[in-house]
C-alpha cells in the first residue's frame, strides 16, 4: 500500500544549541533517503512527504523520532584489559569492535575509573531533539 522512492539529498543536522552536528555539504557526499522502507522513522518520512527535486525543507524532530532515546542496555562497563596497552582512553574516545557480521560498531568512551572503562554504544545523536535541513537534490527511481 504505501509507496516506496529515494531522494538524493544534502542535508544539515543541528543540535537544541544551533550548533551543527552533521553537514553533508562539507563533504560533498549527499545522503538517499528511502522512503516506505522502514529505514526512517514514521516522522521522519512524513516531514518528507511531497518533496520533489530543487525543494528545501527544515524540520525538527523529538529524540524519539530521530536517532531514539538513549538506552541504557548500549552503555557497556568493560575491564581495561579488553583494550590494547598503548590506546588512549579518555571521555570522548570512539572505539571500535567488531560486530556479528564482522562490521565495525563504533562506541563513546564515556567514563574511565581505574580498571574500567565505560563505553557507549548508543547513536552519538540519540537523546537529543534534532533539526534536519534538507535540500532535495534528485529524485531516484529504486531500482
Amino acid at each position: 500500500m504505501s509507496e516506496t522512492r529515494s531522494l538524493l539529498c544534502h542535508m544539515a543536522i543541528l543540535l537544541d544549541d544551533g550548533s551543527t552536528a552533521e553537514n553533508t555539504r562539507a563533504s560533498n557526499k549527499p545522503v538517499r533517503l528511502n522512503i516506505g522502507d522502514s529505514s526512517l522513522s514514521p516522522a521522519f518520512e512524513a516531514a518528507l512527504t511531497g518533496l520533489h527535486s530543487g525543494d528545501k525543507h527544515s524540520f525538527t524532530l523529538p529524540a524519539a523520532d530521530a536517532f531514539g532515546e538513549v538506552n541504557p542496555d548500549n552503555i557497556y562497563y568493560l575491564d581495561r584489559t579488553r583494550f590494547p596497552a598503548d590506546m588512549v582512553l579518555e571521555p570522548g574516545v570512539i572505539v571500535g569492535f567488531a560486530g556479528a557480521n564482522g562490521a565495525e560498531i563504533p562506541g563513546i568512551v564515556r567514563e574511565v575509573a581505574g580498571d574500567s572503562v565505560t563505553v557507549d554504544m548508543n547513536h552519538p545523536l540519540a537523546g537529543q531533539t534534532l533539526t534536519f535541513q534538507l535540500e532535495v537534490l534528485q529524485e531516484l527511481d529504486d531500482e
